[in-house]
């Protein structure tokens, strides 16, 4: 199987590398939201049908935010594929208390080995809550995903920070770096938690990366900017530094790329 990477909208993504399948921050349901009947919608239908996933070996969790951990899109996988969950500190038991156990939770630059593949969880500069009552009781982080032939880099949410420096001399150069670049305005509200596109470049150019793939847009409508507007600000960044663009991946929702 060549390496590829598909976007299937928002912050997941399909890797497929030397044979296993990892999914990051998987989100198939209608809302990004606790109840069925408010919050953020889809702005458009996942990129890949869920039983057309091919087998799901590893899903990475970077927080948990509901559109980055979905209850019903991780018990799907747990009961369709049956995959090791990768997740920050603290959620270990979130996933017990849901009925899912074949879990490991992972501090900052802690590692894991996979069938041949190492999983590094990295700093990220967010937070964390799901309730009025549990703020920032669990961990939040960004994933390396390293084998000998590729460095993958994900950024799940995060403002820009001098940690990309170090994560890139650490565990660079990577060949993808899948970077947020939606939901930054307002600034006042959005510049510690969330890149502006502007930034995500920095950030890929501190992490010493191949390609920046843009993530976290165009899904759900969750911030002021207009949801077309992220990858034009990254495109014109990208032209404005001279960087070729051809290193700035842009995907429509569902599309897939060798890497």
């Amino acid at each position: 199987m060549n390496p590829s990477i598909t976007w299937v909208g928002h912050a997941t993504v399909l890797v497929q590398i030397n044979g296993v399948n990892i999914l990051t921050d998987p989100q198939w349901s209608e809302r990004a939201s606790p109840v069925s009947w408010g919050g953020p919608r889809r702005m458009s239908p996942p990129g890949l049908a869920f039983e057309d996933l091919p087998r799901i070996h590893v899903v990475l969790i970077s927080h948990d935010h509901y559109d980055h951990l979905d209850l019903d899109t991780v018990k799907r996988l747990a009961a369709a594929h049956d995959p090791l969950f990768l997740v920050p500190l603290g959620l270990k038991s979130w996933f017990a208390e849901n009925g899912m156990t074949r879990v490991e939770e992972m501090d900052w630059w802690q590692e894991r080995e996979y069938r041949g593949l190492k999983f590094v969880c990295v700093p990220a500069q967010h937070f964390s809550q799901r309730t009025l009552t549990d703020a920032n009781q669990r961990l939040w982080s960004s994933w390396s995903v390293l084998s000998a032939q590729r460095r993958f880099y994900f950024s799940g949410d995060t403002g820009y920070f001098t940690f990309f420096k170090e994560i890139g001399l650490r565990l660079g150069p990577f060949d993808v770096a899948a970077l947020a670049i939606g939901a930054y305005l307002p600034p006042e509200m959005m510049k510690f938690v969330h890149l502006k596109p502007e930034e995500a470049v920095q950030a890929f150019m501190d992490l010493n990366a191949r390609a920046l793939l843009g993530i976290h847009w165009g899904t759900f409508d969750l911030a002021d900017e207009p949801p077309e507007e992220p990858p034009q600000r990254l495109l014109a960044e990208i032209h404005r530094r001279n960087i070729d663009s051809s290193r700035a991946w842009i995907f429509k929702i569902g599309e897939t790329r060798p890497w």
